[in-house]
């Protein structure tokens, strides 16, 4: 049973349907207990790194993120998800993360001077680069497109954890990689096809 931790940031509902459309029961929950008792734990979520954190602290779900993760369950960070999982973020201020990973989350800064203006929010389809092999991206091609919406990134102390990078403006790391913990800046449940084929090996993942 794979556990999708709802601390009412996000649409939680379509990881939910997406991991329904390829064949695994996944629920929704804020509650600890079921997290713990779940093979697979996803942190999904849209919106602002402090809000995410409080909301978790809120919930009481920081220890049990941090409990799992170090039990060496498969866990899937998605978005925010992703971010969370770094020490801090400089998004309206600097918060304190999860610090699973060693990094700062930064927001996106472009200028004119080098020829293009680049919107932020960076939303849309990209492709993803392999840095190194993951479970989760078994059979997914190295110039797959999937989506994203997002106006920071996250910088890893330690690049052996880059799993892909993609370029928007400048190469920046799409994904981190690491035992048990696989986290995406990108969309799956919003990515068609590959995405859908990314939850899939996700699921399968022991």
């Amino acid at each position: 049973m794979i556990a999708i931790v709802d601390y009412e940031m996000g649409n939680m509902r379509s990881v939910q349907k997406a991991f329904e459309a390829v064949g695994y029961e996944a629920v929704l929950t804020s509650d600890s207990a079921v997290i713990d008792e779940a093979s697979h734990v996803v942190l999904p979520g849209v919106g602002a790194f402090g809000d995410c954190m409080a909301n978790l602290q809120r919930f009481g779900l920081v220890d049990s993120l941090r409990r799992v993760i170090a039990q060496g369950k498969p866990f899937l960070g998605i978005c925010l998800g992703l971010q969370v999982l770094f020490t801090q973020g400089e998004e309206f201020g600097v918060h304190q993360g999860l610090d699973i990973f060693k990094g700062t989350v930064k927001k996106f800064s472009f200028s004119q001077s080098n020829g293009h203006h680049l919107k932020i929010p960076h939303m849309g389809w990209n492709t993803i680069k392999p840095e190194q092999a993951s479970p989760v991206l078994q059979g997914v091609s190295s110039d797959a497109h999937v989506y994203f919406v997002h106006s920071y990134y996250v910088e890893p102390e330690d690049s052996s954890v880059i799993c892909t990078v993609t370029d928007y403006g400048f190469p920046f790391v799409s994904s981190v990689a690491k035992n048990n913990v696989f986290a995406c800046q990108f969309h799956p449940e919003k990515s068609q096809q590959v995405g859908l084929h990314i939850l899939r090996n996700f699921g399968a993942w022991h």
